[in-house]
């Protein structure tokens, strides 16, 4: 089986920076993406940010040009740089891998791990 642990929540103030991580543990062989959605009370879950196992990024609208993803592949572990936050940033923050291969299978599942709360504060 395949964990994801998150950390690096919690409350900031406006404009202020938080960085999340969120490292893969199991007998992995290999994942295609890792990424972070993020989900607000009352609200769907939407897109935050992506990368390909080549280090391509994807990043929803309203996070654009404030925040960074990146991925260290020998630690199946992402990172999550998130600056200028708002208030409206305010979410569960919950880590993905999809496309996850198993050393001896099983292969090609997606893995979601139990989220983290970030608090802007105005």
């Amino acid at each position: 089986q395949v964990q994801l642990v998150e950390s690096g929540g919690g409350l900031v103030q406006a404009g202020g920076s938080l960085r999340l991580s969120c490292a893969a543990s199991g007998s992995i062989f290999s994942i295609n993406a890792m990424g972070w959605y993020r989900q607000a009370p009352g609200k769907q879950r939407t897109l935050v940010a992506t990368m390909s196992s080549g280090g391509r990024p994807n990043y929803g609208d309203s996070v654009k040009g404030r925040c960074t993803i990146s991925r260290d592949n020998a630690k199946n572990t992402v990172y999550l740089q998130m600056n200028s936050l708002k208030p409206e940033d305010t979410a569960v923050y919950y880590c993905a891998a999809w496309g996850v291969s198993l050393v001896g299978g099983p292969y090609n599942d997606d893995y979601w791990g139990q989220g983290t709360q970030v608090t802007v504060s105005a």
